[in-house]
């Protein structure tokens, strides 16, 4: 499918995710960001202007060639130093706690296999290093559930492979990570695509 699988299909996330009301979410997670970070699906560089020291180095993991391409171009001027990584999640090309944070921002619902990933963060990430995250995902009704697990076919496919029924905590808890913080809620939306999770977690 070329560019429409590798752009066109991912962008569709990443264009909603830049609606206003979730400026607020970037600048509180990455806002907690410190040291060296790893970004998973950095995409096409929507967070890299909320960094600020304590964070030292931005290390942009993207599997996708042509939106790591878009993020180098706007990651000029950076506050903060961005070295780009063109690789999965499920197979990060770093060393084991090599990281003192990472970052994920809007991604777990659209990496093939989320738990995988959460495993390979964990590996890399130092002791008492933090995961930072917000997610959209699994909603506590059931009848909200119902039809996330309905329209998420589709939605897959039209939406890069995002996943809208996703129980985030619980990928993060199996992974192997202690929840220190979460938050969540809906906010303004269809219901099943605005059940969202913020937070943060530590190594177990």
């Amino acid at each position: 499918m070329g560019f429409y699988s590798d752009v066109i299909l991912p962008r569709l996330c990443d264009l909603a995710m830049r609606n206003k009301q979730f400026v607020p979410f970037r600048e509180r997670v990455i806002g907690a960001a410190e040291g060296r970070v790893l970004e998973i699906g950095v995409g096409s560089g929507i967070n890299l202007p909320f960094y600020r020291p304590p964070v030292r180095e931005i290390l942009a993991l993207e599997p996708a060639p042509r939106l790591l391409t878009m993020a180098q171009r706007g990651s000029r001027g950076a506050n903060t130093p961005v070295s780009f990584v063109e690789a999965s999640a499920e197979a990060i090309p770093l060393d084991r706690h090599s990281v003192d944070t990472v970052v994920t921002t809007w991604t777990l619902c659209t990496i093939p296999q989320a738990s995988a990933a959460l495993a390979e963060m964990r590996r890399v990430l130092r002791p008492g290093g933090r995961l930072l995250f917000v997610e959209h995902g699994q909603a506590p009704d059931e009848g909200v559930r119902r039809w996330q697990d309905r329209l998420t076919p589709a939605w897959r496919y039209i939406a890069g492979g995002c996943h809208l029924n996703r129980p985030i905590r619980a990928l993060i808890e199996d992974a192997g990570f202690r929840i220190g913080r979460i938050e969540t809620g809906y906010i303004p939306g269809p219901r099943p695509m605005t059940f969202m999770y913020e937070g943060s977690a530590l190594p177990n």
